[in-house]
This record gives structure tokens, C-alpha cells and sequence, in this order.
């Protein structure tokens, strides 16, 4: 039999179902909060504010990434011999954002210093006996290989062995001697043009002055820093797409602007430096640091790389990306300098 209500019990089931309905309110309002602040964590444009974006502590585990599938730190290393197994990475990578300018020159020229290690051999690619020679191999060089300007000028300069001849060519007949390098009808008229300029305003003779250079047909700054420093000695820096892309790599310039580039340079290493390290660093483009997939894991400098990772890293499918001489083919000259290792490059039409 159920006891009688007394007041004192009446009471208190009173106040219980009043708590328990005030609970029951502020969860609503709870709820309803949370869905205002969901809906408010939404720009008009229905992106995510940082309101509306989750924290750390309400990540599920599951989002984050098991520790099995990070690779280890021995699979992402360079095998230059320079590094031991288990460092998380070349040194150079992790402090290039904080890097000051005085590291940075130091850093620079150390990898020249490596480089003329590396390829104590460096050399223009181009095959020349002269000063005219090489003039017109580095005009023929524009939008083309080395190899093949190497592989046409034989003919060429059997033909036309001075400006004086070259001067008084037939456009139709030098066209035909250069069309394997491309753009032939252009990069004639610029040589039938500087001939031209060479036999009535420098008496046939290759002049060498920089400011002399530039004015004759096709010939910028690059052309005339190549014959200036290959040809009479004159240092410079040779700004091509390799030296570009490499220079921006190692963080030596952020410029895009050839002129800019060659300045900022030329504030970082001393005058004698120039064109050795022109040489150098366009060698390590063409056969390691190439422009779409590098071959970081067999990169012997890699350690002082801030661009480590951007191309291959396992070191054996480095190897296989390397080229010329480093990949053990031959190089793009017909007739390369005694002590260069590789093998020389077969004339056109060989093979």
C-alpha cells in the first residue's frame, strides 16, 4: 500500500520536475546556440570562418595520419657521402626561411666551392677555335642544344671561315647550312648581320668590350658574356635558363629579370668567380639539377640545398637521371677539352 503524500514529499517532487525542466531548457538553448554559431562560422560566400573551424582537441584520431605510413628518415636522404643515415634532412632545407643574407653568401660559396669539386673540368659546351667562332655558335646556341649547334658548325665554318665571308653569304644558302638548329632564317639574318658589322666597324675582328658586343645583330648580354669570358678572359656571368633556375633554387635571388639576376650575383661572389661559376653551375643543371624532375638523391651538394625534395630523392632512381658524363654518355661537344671525362658527342647524321 502506497504511503500518504505528506506536504514535506509533495514538495519536494515539486522542486524535482522543476529542475528537470529547467535542465531540459538549457540544453535547448545550448542546442540552439550551437546551430547560431554553426550557421555564423559561414561567411556569405559559405566559406568556413575561423570560428567554425574544428580545433585540435575535436579531431577524431582516425583524421590523423598513423605514425607507420611517414616514410623514414634513411628513404629520404641524398647518398652524396656527405650525409649520415637518420637525418631528417639536408641542413639547408630546414632554415632557408630564416636564412640571413650574410648565411646565405656563405652558403653560396661553399656550393661554388663544391661545384669546382665536382667539375673541375667545367668548360663552355660549345665547340670553337676563335673568338669569331665562338660568336656565332653561341648565337646558334638560342632555342637549341648545344650538341646540335656542335653537330651543324663544321660544315658552317668550313664555308664561311671569317666575318668577311660569312658578310657576303647568300641568306638562302647560310639558312640551309644552320636549319638543324632551328629558327634558321632569323638567327641568319643576325649573323650575315653582325658579319657585316664585324668587317666595316671592328676591321674583321671580334671585339672585346661588352658595350661593343650588344650592339651587333642577335647579340644580347648572355652572348656577350660567354665570348668575354671564353675568349678573351674577361669575367661575367652567363645568365641562361639553367643558371636562372638553379640561382633561384639555392635562394641566391628571388628576380626573374636576367639583368637582375646577373646583378645580385655579382654582389655575392668576387669578379674572378664569375665565369668559372657560370660554368659550374650551368654543368650541374644540364646533367643533375635539371628543370623538371631534379635528381636530388644522387645531388652531391644537396646538403646545402634549401630545394631538397622538389625532384627525386630515393638515390637509386636519382642515378638513373643523370646525364652526360655523370650518367655515363657522351657529352654535347665534338672536340672536348683533354681532361673532360666523358665521351665525345658524334657528329650529326652519326650513329
Amino acid at each position: 500500500m502506497a504511503s500518504p503524500k505528506t506536504p514535506r514529499t509533495a514538495a519536494r517532487k515539486t522542486a524535482a520536475a522543476k529542475t528537470a525542466a529547467s535542465d531540459r531548457s538549457v540544453a535547448g538553448v545550448a542546442a540552439e546556440a550551437a546551430a547560431s554559431k554553426g550557421t555564423a562560422g559561414k561567411s556569405e560566400a559559405g566559406k568556413p570562418t575561423a570560428a567554425a573551424t574544428p580545433t585540435a582537441a575535436a579531431t577524431p584520431t582516425a583524421m590523423k595520419k598513423p605514425d607507420a605510413e611517414k616514410k623514414p628518415d634513411a628513404e629520404r636522404q641524398p647518398d652524396g657521402g656527405k650525409k649520415s643515415v637518420g637525418r631528417k634532412k639536408p641542413r639547408a632545407a630546414s632554415a632557408a626561411g630564416s636564412e640571413s643574407r650574410l648565411a646565405m653568401v656563405r652558403r653560396a660559396r661553399r656550393i661554388n666551392r663544391e661545384l669546382a669539386d665536382v667539375y673541375p673540368y667545367a668548360h663552355p659546351e660549345l665547340d670553337f677555335r676563335n673568338p669569331f667562332q665562338l660568336l656565332v655558335a653561341t648565337v646558334l646556341s638560342a632555342q637549341t642544344t648545344d650538341l646540335r649547334v656542335n653537330q651543324t658548325t663544321p660544315a658552317l665554318f668550313a664555308r664561311y671561315p671569317a666575318p668577311e665571308d660569312m658578310a657576303a653569304a647568300v641568306p638562302e644558302e647560310l639558312e640551309e647550312l644552320i636549319r638543324p638548329t632551328g629558327f634558321f632564317r632569323a638567327k641568319a639574318k643576325s649573323l650575315i648581320g653582325l658579319s657585316k658589322a664585324l668587317r666595316d666597324d671592328f676591321g674583321g675582328e671580334v671585339p672585346g668590350r661588352l658595350e661593343d658586343l650588344v650592339k651587333l645583330p642577335g647579340v644580347g648580354r648572355k652572348t656577350a658574356f660567354v665570348v668575354l669570358g671564353n675568349a678573351f678572359g674577361v669575367p661575367g656571368i652567363t645568365v641562361d635558363t639553367h643558371f636562372m633556375r638553379l640561382a633561384r633554387r639555392w635562394k641566391w635571388t628571388e628576380q626573374e629579370d636576367p639583368v637582375k639576376i646577373e646583378a645580385e650575383i655579382a654582389t655575392i661572389f668576387p669578379k674572378s668567380e664569375w665565369t668559372m661559376l657560370s660554368h659550374r653551375v650551368i654543368f650541374h643543371g644540364r646533367r643533375i639539377c635539371h628543370a623538371r624532375k631534379p635528381a636530388c638523391g644522387a645531388c652531391p651538394i644537396a646538403h646545402l640545398c634549401p630545394s631538397y625534395g622538389e625532384g627525386e630523392t630515393d638515390p637509386e632512381k636519382a642515378r638513373k637521371l643523370l646525364k652526360y658524363e655523370m650518367g655515363g654518355f657522351p657529352g654535347q661537344r665534338l672536340n672536348p677539352p683533354p681532361d673532360y671525362p666523358g665521351k665525345p658527342a658524334a657528329p650529326l647524321g652519326a650513329g
